[in-house]
């Protein structure tokens, strides 16, 4: 298997990425100081908040080298069970904090989602997703190769337990709705091409919407989330409910065709919540107006489809898997924080890959395409034939019949 060229696309999509991030909170990071200090009383410098990402995106540039220069994925895929039982024991540890009003347990907004480490915070949601990812990739390809795929002890009683702790520990322990929703984009995108008899697939599928309407349903919170997104639709009057959700398309239509430029935002000035973090891209509407947001989705809608082809051209099952469980892992926070910023779906707490504000996400999300830039050195120069994963009555059949060797 000889190494070529990693793909350039996957590279420089994340790396501009990063800059335009760190390009934004630049100019809106002293606004929001002023804005806490303010309103709370807090004493933030005006270059806090670049200077916190600054320092963020210089952790994830080397995460994201070591992961595509260092570290070979055949020696992380060695550890991939204590990865997942570490990253499970970290969430397993945070509820506990929390539930005996430890220091070290931080909390915002009602919901304790981070590690209070003094000189910084942990959200050990973000290294679930990574670890969930790393192990699913293991452990089906491992069920493939057995040929126990669909059979209940050997391959659904594990995973259920795996996917129910992960769940449970993002969505009811932590409140975290938005994590709970990439978390199961990972576990159904990385079925969907593990060759899992599509009977099965839409039974699970069909029990974890139920789960999922049950869970929003019986939380008066996320009802009230509904309501507001269904009023905001509706042209109902602005409410104390809706004000997130208006302010945000209020902030995409001011930015017109061009945007206002940069430094000239008016909703990062207070009026929008959470202007660094989930709403950020509502501001870069304000900031880069339409074609500003077309390119950057057209940067990210390069980044998906190169990872779905660096998926097809890899004759490894295991790598594959991990490369569509990234690509779905990326695309489920992509779609839903743009959806919910333009009043397509109910407002969620889930940052922007690369873009919102924020260390934890920024790194481990730049760990996993540091591992999709390491595995496009190893492709073939046409689409592999997944025979053993196509065959009837099985999901992900890949359309194409030419099997080449790696070059």
């Amino acid at each position: 298997m000889r190494k070529h060229k990693a793909d350039l696309v996957i590279l420089f999509s994340t790396l501009g990425l990063m800059a335009l991030g760190l390009i934004v909170i630049y100019a809106i990071g002293p606004m929001r100081a002023n804005v806490l200090n303010n309103t709370y009383g807090t004493d933030y410098d005006p270059n806090y908040f670049f200077l916190g990402q600054l320092r963020s995106v210089a952790i994830a540039l080397i995460a994201f080298f070591l992961s595509f220069k260092v570290i070979p994925y055949k020696y992380i895929k060695k550890y991939a069970k204590p990865i997942m039982i570490i990253a499970l024991a970290m969430s397993a540890l945070l509820w506990f904090l929390t539930m005996i009003g430890s220091s070290l347990a931080k909390c915002e907004l009602g919901e304790c989602r981070w590690f209070n480490l003094g000189f910084m915070s942990f959200q050990p949601a973000e290294f679930l997703k990574l670890a969930l990812v790393i192990y699913l990739a293991d452990f089906l390809a491992r069920k493939k190769e057995e040929g126990t795929i669909g059979k209940f002890h050997d391959f659904w009683l594990p995973l259920i337990i795996v996917a129910g702790a992960s769940l449970f520990f993002v969505v009811i322990a932590q409140g975290d709705l938005g994590t709970g929703v990439a978390i199961m984009a990972i576990i159904f995108g990385t079925l969907l091409i593990a060759g899992v008899p599509a009977k099965q697939y839409l039974i699970m599928l069909a029990i974890v919407i139920a789960v999922a309407v049950g869970s929003v349903a019986t939380s008066s919170h996320r009802m009230e989330r509904i309501n507001a997104w269904l009023d905001t639709i509706s042209g109902a009057a602005v409410t104390d409910s809706t004000y997130h959700i208006e302010n945000a398309m209020l902030a995409i239509g001011t930015g017109g065709f061009f945007g206002v430029g940069i430094g000239n935002s008016v909703q990062a000035t207070g009026y929008l919540p959470e202007s660094i973090n989930d709403s950020v891209f509502a501001i870069m509407g304000e900031t880069f107006g339409f074609v500003g947001l077309f390119l950057i989705i057209a940067v990210f809608g390069a980044l998906l489809i190169r990872m779905l082809k660096i998926a097809d051209h890899t004759s490894s099952s295991d790598e594959r898997i991990l490369v569509v469980g990234i690509f779905s892992w990326t695309l489920a926070q992509f779609t839903v924080n743009i959806m919910a910023m333009t009043g397509l779906v109910p407002v969620t707490g889930i940052t922007l890959p690369l873009l919102s504000y924020g260390g934890t996400s920024m790194l481990f999300i730049a760990f996993a395409l540091g591992l999709v830039l390491q595995i496009s050195c190893y492709t073939s120069r046409e689409g592999i034939n997944h025979e053993d994963i196509s065959s009837r009555g099985r999901l992900g059949g890949s359309r194409h019949s030419s099997r080449r060797r790696r070059s």
